[in-house]
């Protein structure tokens, strides 16, 4: 079955993720495990990991189908040595946060040369950064998310993110999360289903879809290849409301987590019941 949600609040303690996701009818969901806009925050209790385990358990949702995101200060590519250890220290206690919460997988934009070096150096710095983290932790996956190439920032094509996995040691502790609008806006045409299907191929000759751990399902204001990375709701932008149909009838995509990042929070419980209504589930 598909596993639809959104990337819900944690505001009073990450517990409270697990229940606002099923308040909207989701069957998966996001989250930030801490503050995203700040370098530190305080360690998670043992009270609030028990709390979130109980409530994962309660509302039905499995680790596979939460897909936590790290912090957007984090650049695992930064050139400049300080600040690349400054982000990888961030990460490793983002990927320790995720594993404390019972969770399998973390979420993460790649990072950005920031003109400074070429991206096969930054790429590399980058892949870097994930086995350092693969080596700290334990049993959690990181997730390379696709970005929509904005400025200096990579992962927007399907060679970089194959030139990350390539250089990560522990090949079953990786994988990527395909954003809708980020595609769209890198140039990947989603907008009929023989148009998505083709992207898809795409992807699994250039990367592999065993390496596909969940999607964004975002609309895009922006028109193809933009290169700007501005989320609509569904059916409301450039992309259309076929490409999500397709999307939730489409079998390599089951059981994966499908996260609603669309501007209007209020609207996501009806976007769900629309997304599940293509389904015929």
């Amino acid at each position: 079955m598909k596993r639809i949600g959104a990337h819900v609040s944690i505001a009073g303690g990450v517990e409270n993720a697990p229940l606002n996701a099923r308040e909207i009818g989701a069957t998966a969901f996001a989250m930030f495990t801490r503050n995203q806009r700040q370098w530190h925050s305080p360690e998670l209790s043992q009270g609030s990991i028990e709390a979130f385990r109980h409530n994962c358990r309660e509302a039905g949702f499995l680790p596979g189908h939460i897909l936590p995101h790290d912090s957007y200060l984090i650049n695992l590519g930064h050139p400049e040595s300080d600040k690349l250890d400054k982000s990888r220290q961030a990460f490793i206690t983002e990927m320790k946060r995720t594993e404390a919460l019972g969770l399998a997988m973390l979420n993460f934009h790649p990072g950005s040369h920031l003109n400074l070096v070429d991206e096969e150096e930054s790429l590399k710095l980058i892949a870097e950064s994930v086995n350092l983290s693969l080596e700290a932790t334990g049993g959690v996956t990181a997730v390379i998310e696709n970005t929509a190439g904005q400025g200096s920032n990579l992962g927007w094509k399907f060679e970089h993110l194959a030139m990350i996995i390539e250089q990560v040691e522990d090949k079953t502790r990786v994988g990527v999360c395909l954003d809708t609008c980020h595609l769209f806006a890198s140039g990947y045409d989603l907008r009929t289903p023989e148009s998505f299907d083709a992207m898809l191929a795409e992807f699994d000759r250039t990367v592999g879809l065993s390496y596909l751990r969940g999607m964004h399902l975002n609309d895009a204001k922006q028109q193809l290849g933009s290169r700007v990375d501005r989320h609509a709701c569904i059916g409301k932008g450039m992309i259309g409301i076929d490409a999500f149909a397709h999307i939730m009838r489409h079998p390599a995509l089951d059981e994966l987590p499908l996260i609603l990042e669309t501007p209007d929070s209020e609207g996501w419980p009806e976007e769900i019941r629309m997304l599940y209504g293509f389904t015929g589930e």
